[in-house]
């Protein structure tokens, strides 16, 4: 299958709430969107990147819908803040889609964030849990109305350890705490999914990853990964464009399946179009799924009102 940006349905009187749209992957994914005629809420970590993002969307589609926003998911206190200004904005069953695309990768050393969780934890996961629970309401309850979350190719090498899931007993940036809140990330989706189902409810969960893309978050690494991610990262991976084809492919395509997970079809799925992606066995426990989705519940203190399931 060659799944292209061409291939996106006509998007028009459709409303998406896409995160981290001022750069890398969610920004092609916000513009191909907008080319296909959906209105854009673009929310970003300070409105000067916000609004970035819409002068650059609109040198490629002047008549883009394009609302910029603030939110930081490391801050609790900036995810309702931003849930406040969608109530106002947009009161009551008014947006069609949800794209969980922020993300922030291998920070160099553990750092706490105001509300005193490890960062990448804070933003990879708990950010976007915590933001999905209070934009939900908001979701149309309808067919069509899907929920996507990015993870990782580097969920193979995650682990939910429950003892260490703010890194305080041993902190590894890529391949333990950044790769530990990405698999929380496909857990979450795929948990999502069954307690929609089991809700009766028509809304569709989806996980989609980007492959290796080029984007600013290689910008952490260091040492070794530093010294080689300029030469190696090209030969194995792909433009950020390309990149961003699996989640709008899990976004929009009518063969996507609720609770599919989706991410390029190439070697080790580092590159390549979309194509269904390899789910891990640690995505695959529903007790654990169920335990982190008490843990995140607890932590952030939000709730979605979706029961588990048994």
């Amino acid at each position: 299958m060659t799944w292209t940006a061409q291939d996106i349905p006509l998007q028009t009187g459709r409303r998406v709430l896409i995160t981290g749209a001022n750069s890398g992957v969610g920004f092609h994914a916000a513009l191909e969107l907008a080319r296909r005629g959906a209105e854009i809420i673009l929310p970003a970590r300070s409105e000067d990147k916000a609004m970035d993002a819409v002068r650059r969307i609109q040198l490629e589609v002047s008549e883009a819908r394009l609302v910029p926003a603030v939110l930081d998911l490391a801050s609790q206190a900036s995810v309702r803040a931003f849930a406040r200004f969608v109530d106002q904005r947009f009161p009551g069953p008014s947006i069609d889609m949800l794209i969980n695309n922020a993300g922030v990768m291998a920070v160099p050393k553990r750092e706490l964030t105001p509300d005193g969780f490890e960062r990448q934890f804070a933003t990879n996961f708990l950010g976007p849990f915590a933001l999905t629970a209070l934009i939900f309401p908001h979701l149309k309850s309808q067919p069509g109305t899907r929920i996507v979350t990015l993870a990782s190719e580097v969920v193979h090498r995650g682990r939910i350890e429950f003892d260490n899931l703010q890194s305080e007993r041993n902190y590894v940036p890529l391949y333990g705490t950044y790769s530990q809140s990405k698999l929380a990330d496909l857990i979450f989706a795929l948990e999502l999914q069954r307690r929609l189902e089991a809700a009766g409810s028509p809304i569709a969960s989806l996980g989609a990853h980007p492959g290796i893309a080029i984007t600013n978050l290689q910008s952490n690494m260091t040492g070794f990964y530093k010294l080689i991610g300029p030469l190696f990262t090209p030969l194995v991976g792909q433009s950020a464009a390309q990149g961003a084809l699996p989640e709008l492919f899990a976004a929009t395509s009518p063969v996507a399946k609720p609770g599919g997970y989706y991410g390029p079809d190439g070697a080790k799925e580092r590159k390549g179009y979309p194509a269904p992606a390899r789910v891990p066995d640690a995505a695959k426990d529903a007790s654990v799924a169920r335990r982190l989705w008490m843990a995140a519940e607890q932590l952030t203190g939000v709730t979605f009102g979706l029961a588990a399931t048994s």
